[in-house]
């Protein structure tokens, strides 16, 4: 009967709530994070293979 008045105390508490929401934007934030660093690598790329096709291979 206990563990019954637990698990409704957790469920009516806010504690509950803000740990959700933090959660929550952690994860957004992670999300963001890696989509900019992989847009990132990919324009990196794209510039390093640029300067690649511009340069020259000395004569031997």
């Amino acid at each position: 009967m206990e563990f019954i008045n637990r698990l409704r105390n957790l469920v009516r508490g806010e504690e509950g709530q803000d740990l959700l929401e933090y959660a929550l934007l952690v994860a957004l934030i992670a999300l963001v994070a890696v989509a900019a660093i992989t847009l990132t690598g990919t324009n990196v790329k794209t510039i390093f293979e640029q300067i690649a096709a511009k340069l020259v291979t000395p004569a031997a």
